[in-house]
């Protein structure tokens, strides 16, 4: 999928950079079939929950944001706002079931756009530039696909549509029963891809396999998830062997952020991206937020992170298009 790839090291005295990715959508059941139909952005009304913490530290977040958003005034209006006052960028997001033109047949393979026809896929993603483009003023330069789910057009499609930084790759991710893409053998570390002449730079989700298995990482963790029923991962975890972590407040805690922050940082990366999806700033619109407990919780994760990563760590914030023009300097 990513051909030519040229992993990117900063120098180590690069201070770690840390951007801030929003998968900006719809309301939808992530367990369901895809349904056209589920096209609500009422979360969107409370948005500001998570831009107050980001206003707060100085921090820029990009929301990549799909069709259902950007063809909707009441979710266009807030980050409309917040992109005039230079708070945000603002990247395409892909889910195709909710994307005009609507011809693919309705199943959980095809929720992974680059699992798409070439021509259709390209078709959509055209349509989805366009209409970010009237709502926001300017055509997207960034692009993460709906359910990491990038596919073998989609370097070609990127190039074509004027896309040059993509956020897709998602280490650890195993969808493959699913229909979706295998992560689970990239790291966290940008690269540069496609021809030489008109290279896309990846920004990886931060996460991975941490420990000291090492490159034994993976076939450790899958054999002890054979013997989940005895809590197999959590003794491979306590051992400091492997653990899967992501850098993200939905399903992983502050002490796991801590804990693949420094374990990537020790290893050399210098660039880290905090994720989520939209939808979590109201309760009941995922599973990672149930109720306001959750969302406490949840929100407090964003300020104990931050506090971690700028004041301990010495991070600084940063965004895909600020990162892409540091890269550069590297070629």
């Amino acid at each position: 999928m990513f051909e030519n790839r040229q992993r990117i090291s900063l120098p180590e005295d690069t201070p770690p950079q840390l951007m801030v990715v929003i998968d900006t959508e719809e309301e939808f059941d992530w367990n369901a079939e895809p349904d056209p139909e589920a096209t609500a952005v009422t979360a969107m009304d409370h948005i500001h929950r998570a831009q107050d913490i980001f206003n707060e530290y100085g921090v820029a977040p990009c929301y990549v944001v799909d069709y259902s958003i950007a063809s909707q005034e009441r979710s266009v209006a807030p980050l409309k706002r917040f992109l005039d006052a230079g708070q945000c960028e603002i990247g395409a997001h892909l889910h195709p079931w909710v994307n005009p033109p609507v011809r693919e047949a309705m199943s959980r393979s095809n929720m992974y756009p680059g699992n798409l026809p070439a021509e259709l896929e390209r078709e959509k993603l055209t349509v989805l530039r366009d209409t970010i483009a009237d709502a926001f003023g300017e055509a997207p330069r960034i692009y993460k696909a709906g359910r990491y789910g990038y596919g073998p057009n989609t370097t070609t499609t990127l190039e074509a549509l004027g896309f040059d930084i993509d956020l897709s790759v998602c280490p650890p991710l195993d969808a493959r029963g699913d229909g979706g893409p295998d992560y689970r053998y990239y790291d966290a570390w940008p690269f540069w891809y496609g021809p030489a002449e008109r290279r896309v730079l990846e920004l990886p989700v931060t996460g991975g396999f941490v420990g000291w298995g090492g490159p034994l990482s993976v076939p450790l963790f899958e054999l002890a998830m054979r013997f989940k029923r005895f809590r197999a991962p959590g003794v491979l975890s306590r051992l400091g062997a492997v653990d899967r972590l992501m850098l993200s407040p939905e399903g992983f805690t502050p002490r796991e952020h801590i804990k693949v922050t420094r374990a990537l940082y020790e290893q050399g990366c210098r660039t880290f991206t905090w994720s989520f999806h939209s939808p979590s700033v109201v309760p009941g619109h995922t599973s990672y937020v149930r109720n306001e407990e959750e969302l406490k919780t949840f929100l407090g994760a964003f300020r104990q992170y931050f506090d971690f990563f700028f004041k301990d760590l010495g991070g600084q914030a940063t965004t895909p298009t600020r990162l892409k023009t540091l890269m550069e300097k590297f070629a």
